[in-house]
């Protein structure tokens, strides 16, 4: 299933992650692993932030993927499903 990852860093946390280079190693652990389809880093509800596009198989790995997150970088994490624009128009013709 398509999912939508966001992730809001805590400030604070990050700061001491980028000195000690591990902010780097577990966007780099992220993205070996997720492989996603769509990355993007930027600022976000006043802190970091990154949203990541990926399939997630399994939601048994939601865990291993938000645990780095909350516990190295005090993030805020929201995984949502979402759609493409071709999913979005199967999803639409199924209704008629």
């Amino acid at each position: 299933m398509r999912v939508m990852l966001r992730a809001v860093m805590d400030t604070q946390v990050s700061n001491g992650a980028i000195k000690t280079g591990r902010l780097q190693e577990i966007v780099k652990s992220l993205m070996d692993r997720l492989d996603p389809e769509a990355a993007y880093f930027g600022p976000g509800d006043g802190g970091r932030c990154c949203v990541l596009v990926f399939d997630l198989q399994d939601a048994a790995a939601i865990p291993a993927i938000a645990e780095p997150l909350f516990q190295e970088l005090g993030a805020k994490i929201e995984i949502n499903p979402v759609m493409n624009r071709e999913d979005l128009q199967k999803g639409l013709a199924a209704l008629q």
